[in-house]
């Protein structure tokens, strides 16, 4: 009887350093953002996560959900300030800020070009879930709003519009270290019959990196 339970101790012993090995990796804390790899470190309340476009696409508003006539940017880059960062799973909260230029319009009657993008009421209000939803969120008093100045054949024209329902959706994929947006819709607030009555948003942002450079996982 002695010897056996010191076989049981010993397969015991022997079982546990398997089992920790064989569970998954967590991340620092658990928590929903991590830098470096799905189980690397928290990304800390304060620090800066940010991203250009992916390579060869554009940001684009265009005049219909999937069109390919509209406003086109060449450049746009999208950056956030981590406001919370909690255990996953969970939603992280943000301030966001986006960034447009070398912006060209193209199969819009009478307007020739773009003379200035601006996104106005920056940051919005961000959340990432752990299930990969990116919600921006404006507010009654500052919602999410772009002024576009265009020029066109009768002269200079200034546009407003807001985001449908003062929110956008889009999604983070681990993938490649990417947040999408696709067709959000935007309504035009103000403007001449120049100014199309609605933009739709899609636009690709990867790699998402913290401010020391390292791809940004949701979890």
């Amino acid at each position: 009887m002695h010897s056996k339970r010191i076989i049981v101790a010993v397969l015991t012993g022997a079982l546990v350093p398997l089992l920790i090995g064989a569970a998954p990796a967590l991340a620092d804390d658990d928590t929903v953002l991590t830098a470096g790899a799905p189980a690397g470190t928290a990304v800390a309340a304060g620090d800066t996560i940010a991203s250009g476009l992916a390579p060869g696409t554009q940001a684009v508003f265009a005049t219909a959900a999937a069109g390919a006539n509209g406003m086109k940017c060449k450049t746009s880059s999208l950056s956030a300030v981590v406001d919370d960062n909690p255990t996953a799973p969970g939603a992280a909260a943000l301030s966001a800020t986006l960034g447009l230029a070398d912006c060209t319009v193209t199969g819009v009657i009478g307007v020739l070009g773009v003379n200035s993008v601006a996104i106005n009421n920056q940051p919005y209000t961000t959340t990432v879930a752990s299930d990969g939803t990116v919600t921006v969120s404006g507010t009654d008093t500052a919602p999410i709003s772009a002024t576009l100045v265009l020029r066109t054949l009768l002269g200079t024209v200034t546009c407003v519009f807001t985001a449908d329902k003062n929110t956008i959706t889009g999604t983070a994929d681990n993938a490649d270290n990417s947040i999408s947006f696709t067709d959000q819709q935007f309504n035009k607030f103000s403007g001449p019959a120049a100014c199309v009555t609605n933009g739709y948003f899609t636009a690709k942002y990867t790699p998402v990196v913290d401010s020391a450079g390292s791809p940004v996982f949701v979890n």
